[in-house]
This record gives C-alpha cells, structure tokens and sequence, in this order.
C-alpha cells in the first residue's frame, strides 16, 4: 500500500512521517507541494512543521500549492488523509475539515510528552484503538488551539466528529479539549500531537503512535 507524505517548503516533519510509514509495512511515497500528482497513492498524510514559513497563518499559502488540488478532489472522493500539526492547519485551511487552529492560549510554544483519549476508533486513522483508549504521543505547537463557534462544536460532539481529546490538562486551550477532529465521512483526519514521533521505544514516550499508520493500511486493505 502507497502512502504519500507530502513534502511544503518549511516542513519539518516529513521524514519522521515517512519513517512512521515504513515501519508500519507500509510503501512511503514523498509528495512534493509543487507537483499536481499524487502518483497513485492510496492514502496521503499532510506532515507538522512551519510549511511557507507561516506567512499570513498557518497553512494559508499551503492551502493553495498545486498538490493541494488533486488532494482536495481525492479526499472528497473519499481517499484516507491525515493531518499532523500543521498539516491539520492546512486541512482546516481547505476547509476539509472544520474549525481553526489559533495561537496558544498562554501565548508560549509547548512541547510535551501528551496524554490523549481516543473518542472515535472508526476512522481509516484509528481503527487500530479502541474508543477510550488512553495514549501518550509528543505535542509540539505554538498554534494549537482548537476553536470553533458553538453551533461546529456540538454538530461534532453530535456526529462523533471529535477523533481525540486531551487528557490531565489542556496544553493550549482547545475548545472542549479536542485535539483532533474528522471529516463527517470519517476518511479526513486531523491531529495536533504527533503520532509520527511514538513509534518506536528508543526515541519516542511509548509507541503509541503507530496505530495511526496500521490503521490506514488495514483500512486500505480492507477497502
């Protein structure tokens, strides 16, 4: 199975997410932002890091590179995606997903070993947890706050939208703890910590993370 990660100049990322999906089985195919080809690839993962430097805001300019049209066209058709950090920031930005990601609520970047909850195990993503599943993957953000208007939020809350919550505290003041949301198709993931960065025992917190990249390549199999 070909698993594209998708390179933006700024991106910081992709070769740990690229990693990641080697050590899941899975064949990593690098995307580049400024190729209008996704090169046959089954699912795609949007990498964290600063794409465009975050110019005007995070993931604004990215939004709008030339991977992005396929992408968008491929997603709506169906296609596993998942954003990571900035590449949940894009997504937002696609309006792929809804919300936005804001600065911090205590204005300082946060990096931290972070517990989460898994609310929604049904995703191409996470079909490797179990709903209330508690795992603890890296968080790195200055702009992680999750927000949206009161009418987004309880239609997420209502339709199971809301893919993972914080856990023992809320790092950057996401509205009702959400650290990551989907798409009401299921197949358009976005997360906030970095599930790229636990899975391994020698240098991540646990290996938690690398149910995310299972998950797609069961998913993809199964399809």
């Amino acid at each position: 199975m070909k698993i594209g990660v998708v390179t933006f100049p700024g991106s910081l990322d992709d070769s740990d997410a690229i990693r990641a999906v080697r050590i899941a089985a899975g064949d990593a195919v690098s995307l580049w932002h400024g190729d209008a080809d996704l090169k046959g690839v089954d699912a795609i993962v949007l990498p964290g890091g600063f794409s465009y430097g975050d110019y005007l805001r995070c993931g604004a300019i990215a939004r709008f590179a030339p991977i992005m049209e396929p992408l968008i066209d491929a997603a709506r058709g169906g296609m596993p995606v998942l954003g990571i950090c900035n590449g949940f920031q894009v997504l937002c930005e696609a309006h792929l997903l809804p919300g936005a990601l804001v600065r911090n609520d205590h204005r300082k970047f946060v990096c931290r070993d972070q517990k989460l909850r898994i609310e929604d195990a049904s995703t191409p993503w996470t079909s490797a947890y179990s709903e209330g599943q508690e795992i603890v993957i890296p968080l790195k953000n200055g702009e992680g706050g999750f927000v949206a208007d009161d009418f987004t939020l309880d239609r997420l809350e209502a339709q199971g939208q809301v893919v993972a919550r914080y856990l023992d505290c809320n790092p950057n003041g996401s509205y009702r703890e959400i650290a990551g949301v989907r798409n009401e198709r299921g197949n358009v993931v976005g997360l906030m910590p970095h599930p790229e960065h636990a899975v391994e025992a020698l240098t991540g917190p646990s290996t938690d993370g690398l149910g995310f990249f299972t998950s797609v390549l069961e998913s993809v199999l199964a399809a």
